[in-house]
Parts: C-alpha cells; structure tokens; sequence
C-alpha cells in the first residue's frame, strides 16, 4: 500500500528554495479538518472539549491555528504554560497534568485559573501550601494491573508511574472537598498509539464506573471526566486509519448506559490529544546526501536523529517516501541514517525503497507529534526549521534553524568564540 505526503515534488521543490533540508513541514488544512472532526464526534455532548497535548508539538503557531478551532490545551511544565500565557488561554482553557511537579508550576497554573490534574495523593498537601486548593480540580486514576481490551494486553497501568489507587482517589476526594473544592474532574491515560476504535470507549466505561461509585461515596460532583490521550495513527501504510466518529459513539453509548442512569448525564468529556491531532499533518523533509557499501546498503540523509529520535529511541517505524519515485518498484534494501556518532541513528533498518541517488527529496511520514519536539543537541547537532503550509498553499517560517550562536547561547566564554559564533 502507499503512503501519500500531503505535498507534491514540484510545491517541495519550490519550498527548499526558500528553505533548505532539513526541516519539519506542517499542513495547516489536514490540522484544522481534524480538530473539526474529532469536534464533530463528540458534538453530543454539550461540554467536550480537546485540550491539545503541548508537549506533542509545543509551536505557538501550531497552538494558535487549534486555539482558533477551539481546542484548549493540556500544559506538563512551567514553560509549557508560559506559552499558554503569552497565547492567550485562560481559566478553563489550561489543564495542567504533570509529574514530580515543581511549586511555581503549580503557582503560574493557579495564576492562569488553569484546572490542575494532581498526579498524587501527597500533591493534594503540597498544593495547599504552595498555591490553595482551587474549586475546580482534578485527579489522575490508575487502577494497576493490565489493561486488556477483549482479553488482549494492550497496557500495564500497574507499571506505570501515574496517578492515584482508588482508595487514594476516594480518600483524596474527601480531603479536597473539606478544603474547599467543588467541582471534580478524573482523568487516565491507561494505553500509548493504539489504533483500536475500542480503546476510548473501554477507558470510558472504566472511568465512568469510578465516577459513580466516587461521587455516591463521597459525595463529590464528578463535572467531567478526560479521557486524556492514546488515541493513535496509523505509521504504517497497511494500517487501518483510527475512526473517530466511531469511537465517540463508543463513548457516547457508555455515557448513556453508565452516567445517564446514575443521574450524572451533566458530565463533560474531555480529551487531551497529540498524536491523534498533529501526526499525519507533519513530515520531515530531508535530502540523501551520501550512501555508502560495505556489509550494507546504506543511504545517509542531512537529518539525523537530533530532527526525529523516534526510530532510534523505540525502534518506532516511520514510513519513507523517495519524492518523484512513488511509482518506482521497491527493489533496494538500505538502512538509512544520520550523521550522529550512535549507531541506532537510523530512521530505517533493512527497508525497501526505490533506488535512491543523492540529492534525492525525502519525506518521513507522521512526524507531527512527537517529532521535533523530542528533539536534542548530542555531537553539538543543530535542530532544523519547522515550516508551516499554509490552507492557501504559501510556506511561513513558523521556527527558524537553529544556529551555533543558539548552542554557545547558555556558555559564558566572555568573547572567547564571539567572532566564530555570530548569527
């Protein structure tokens, strides 16, 4: 099966005029159709709302074209929410779900109104003392154990480091409801990428279950319940694609058969998105600058692990598309690779493509979440551009390359490399 880019050879070629390889691209019409479809799914009811995943793609441009589609968005880190800040969200429109959290991110969060997802039961003392417990709050579930979705391991909450038991969770209800809470939110992440329709609606019945038999013992107001992320895409190109009409009305018929019945048919449902919003609207664009013939077939390209760590951290597939060549028989077997000094930078091992020759356009599929994002500077490699493509077919710099000034940036040579490291 083939993998379609959303840009052809002859718009690529104009853009590496303006901008050279490497560099991420970024499909503003693909982004604002799904922010609309997934809006579409859970139109039935009346609360929903997306908080898009910073962390997956954290551009305030990016942001922006989500923000005006609606979506709010879900902070991790006190410059996550700097960037919420300086955007413009507010109150309902930050949630902020983190981890060994720092007292200032809990300070800046209540400063925005923001809702604020405790990962632990011991953040409910800690949040009192650094910021007080606000009227609306949130606690992250994990039941332990496996999560199966018709008796298939897909996660193992119970080696996870998030979240609260139920007995915490219970218990934690009372507390925050003593200290002046009143308006209750769970939340769970209990699978990564999977494109089972079913996962969402299973996770639901789960959390809307918890939901009741929590508010009947503490008497605490469930006001809405996320579903946080999970949501996957399909990398591969015989993957089937998720559906999202289908999985919220999965949801939907778990709402009504669950909460309805209990009285608590005024629940919202939140989702907190990044794969599912931004994967299949990013690539990376690069070009095969060197191959090599020992013991392997080999094609180098000018990116490397630095623009997309994905393949070299998990193994993770990312379909390759040799532009120009789509209709090529894939009769070469090549690793291809990086420039970095580690072995695994390799964004494919033992893959068939068609011939590759030098100078030849790349594009690595799906790498609008989790792309550049996860990007570092190991070997003093500088990380490349993010464009955008414009719903008019025009390219703006929306994160310009990084530059050896960038790097030296948080050294104090006091002038040593002034004149070598200038922008």
């Amino acid at each position: 099966m083939i993998k379609r880019p959303f840009v052809d050879l002859e718009k690529l070629k104009e853009i590496v005029q303006t901008y050279p390889t490497p560099f991420h691209l970024y499909d503003e019409a693909g982004i604002r159709r799904n922010a609309r479809r997934l809006k579409k799914a859970f139109a039935w009811n009346p609360g929903f709302k997306e908080y898009f995943a910073v962390k997956a793609t954290p551009n305030p441009t990016i942001l922006q074209i989500l923000k005006e589609e609606g979506c709010g968005i879900d902070c991790s880190s006190y410059t996550e929410l700097l960037m919420a800040e300086t955007l413009g969200f507010r109150g309902d429109d930050i949630m902020f779900s983190s981890n060994v959290t720092p007292h200032e991110d809990y300070q800046l969060t209540s400063k925005l109104g923001g809702t604020i997802n405790l990962d632990d039961f011991t953040d409910i003392e800690t949040l009192q003392e650094v910021a007080g417990i606000p009227e609306t709050i949130s606690c992250r579930y994990n039941p332990g154990g496996d999560f199966q979705i018709d008796n298939q391991i897909m996660d193992t909450p119970g080696e996870a480091k998030y979240g609260f038991t139920y007995d915490q969770l219970e218990s934690g209800c009372r507390i925050l409801k003593s200290k002046g809470a009143r308006y209750f939110g769970i939340h769970a992440f209990l699978a990564s990428n999977t494109v089972a329709n079913e996962y969402y609606p299973v996770l639901a019945r789960i959390l809307f279950q918890t939901a009741v038999k929590l508010q009947r013992a503490t008497g605490a107001h469930i006001s809405f319940i996320n579903l946080s992320g999970g949501v996957g895409i399909p990398y591969h190109p015989d993957q089937k694609e998720t559906d999202i009409m289908a999985i919220g009305d999965g949801v939907r018929k778990a709402f009504e058969e669950v909460l309805v019945p209990a009285g608590m048919g005024d629940v919202s449902i939140y989702t907190e998105l990044g794969r599912y919003m931004l994967g299949p609207y990013g690539c990376l664009i690069t070009t095969a600058m060197h191959e090599k013939h020992i013991y392997k077939e080999y094609i180098g390209l000018d990116a490397c692990a630095v623009d997309l760590m994905r393949p070299a951290m998990y193994g993770a597939y990312h379909h390759i598309t040799v532009m120009g060549k789509e209709a090529w028989p894939c009769n070469c077997m090549y690793d291809v690779t990086g420039g970095l000094c580690e072995n695994n930078d390799k964004f494919a091992i033992d893959r068939m493509l068609p011939k590759i020759e030098i100078g030849d356009l790349i594009v690595i599929h799906d790498t609008g979440a989790h792309g550049y994002a996860m990007g570092y500077n190991y070997n003093g490699k500088l990380r490349s551009a993010e464009i955008l493509l414009r719903e008019d077919g025009a390219t703006e710099c929306i994160r310009r390359r990084e530059t050896p000034a960038d790097y030296f940036a948080t050294l104090d040579f006091t002038g040593l490399f002034r004149e070598q490291v200038k922008v």
